[in-house]
């Protein structure tokens, strides 16, 4: 289904909710209702987050050899505990390596309880590494038909999934953040993928757009970052609203501008002055609304169909980083740019919300060439795209 009329028919469908605390869950409710999501990978760690039915405590219990270590707790001097999720940052890990680790989850408070996860395996990223495979979804706007066959569909070993945006429609309703992001179609999806999150346009609607990054992690805490997985470098950007920051629709809620102005002083001061980043033979850019699109003439439409104030901020900085390919969603149909003069980076977009439109992009990276296939759910390739690699800056 193309964008245009997939906001059509869901704005024709809206209704206005008036909210209320969420009631409390009975005492015979588990304590844990997802499992645990493995978030941000890094080489030296992760975060893991998984939600809760009321107010509890937990850790994360790992094993590297044969140590066990206990990891949790705030800056603040606070265990880590919360009444919606859980959320604790891995650190110390070796790069390119398998742990195990699960979780404990203690009730705070009358009545007791405690539950342990099983034990389960992720693996740090590693820059090092002789060549990467990772996954990307775009746009599943809490389509579960979708989400389940993705999840099926895509390989599981890969070092990293990168969902690259509108995961929702909108935040409405608090109670939709802890199953849309940590329990998807009721998938364990980072059982063996662990998840890197792009921000689209829709991830910061509604009125509790603001708690999202309660439950989304990222390397560094904000919604941009990079990291180097084998010979690829990953630059993650977020193109915020598809509208200026004072549409009436945000009613304020939004502040994108600023946002765009500071990750373009980030790709000049970290990206093309941090060595890693800078001379990988590969160097792939997400961000949820593509940088260019086939028909650029925006007359008469109620949004954008290529975000131009992010291309006017960061265009000049990804040319000078070697950017080869630009990976984004948002329109609702896949297509593919290649690059030329004016643009050195190739654009490819990925599909729509429903079964019919869904794509998946596979990617491998070796030595001699990083290859990218998008499919749909039933596996035909509609793209296939190669990329030499490039020398050091």
């Amino acid at each position: 289904m193309k964008r245009r009329f997939f906001l059509t028919q869901a704005a024709a469908g809206a209704t206005v909710v008036t909210h209320a605390q969420t009631p409390a869950a009975p005492a015979n409710t588990p304590l844990v209702i997802t499992p645990p999501v493995v978030m941000a990978p890094r080489a030296d760690g992760a975060e893991i987050v998984w939600g809760v039915s009321r107010h509890c405590r937990g850790w994360v219990e790992v094993k590297s050899g044969d140590e066990t270590r206990r990891m949790g707790g705030t800056d603040f001097g606070f265990s880590t505990q919360g009444d919606k999720a859980l959320r604790v940052r891995l650190e110390g890990l070796v790069a390119g390596t398998k742990s195990a680790y699960r979780t404990v989850t203690e009730a705070m408070g009358e009545p007791a309880g405690r539950e342990e996860s099983a034990w389960r395996e992720f693996r740090t990223l590693d820059a090092a590494a002789a060549e990467t495979r990772f996954a990307v979804w775009n746009d599943t706007h809490v389509n579960n038909a979708t989400i389940a066959q993705l999840h099926a569909k895509t390989p599981a070993e890969v070092d990293f999934l990168l969902w690259n945006g509108d995961i929702c429609n909108d935040w409405h309703k608090d109670e939709t953040l802890v199953p849309t992001l940590l329990h998807p179609a009721g998938t364990d999806f980072t059982a063996q993928r662990p998840l890197a999150f792009v921000w689209g346009n829709h991830d910061l609607r509604g009125a509790f757009g603001y708690r999202l990054p309660d439950y989304v992690a990222a390397p560094d805490g904000r919604s941009y970052f990079a990291f180097r997985s084998g010979p690829v470098a990953v630059v993650c950007l977020n193109t915020g609203e598809d509208k200026a920051d004072d549409h009436p629709s945000f009613k304020g809620r939004v502040a994108c501008e600023p946002l765009r102005q500071e990750q373009a002083a980030w790709l000049r001061e970290h990206v093309l002055e941090t060595p890693e980043l800078r001379d990988a033979p590969y160097r792939v850019v997400f961000c949820h609304i593509p940088l260019r699109w086939i028909d650029e003439n925006e007359e008469g439409r109620t949004y954008d169909s290529f975000s131009a104030r992010s291309r006017a901020l960061w265009h000049d900085a990804l040319v000078q980083w070697g950017a080869q390919v630009v990976i984004s969603g948002h329109m609702h149909e896949h297509a593919w740019m290649d690059a030329s003069k004016e643009f050195p980076y190739a654009q490819l977009v990925g599909g729509g919300p429903k079964p019919e439109a869904a794509t998946f992009i596979e990617a491998h990276a070796n030595g001699e060439r990083l290859q990218l296939i998008t499919r749909d759910l039933g596996g035909k390739v509609l793209h296939q795209n190669e990329f030499n690699p490039l020398a050091a800056i």
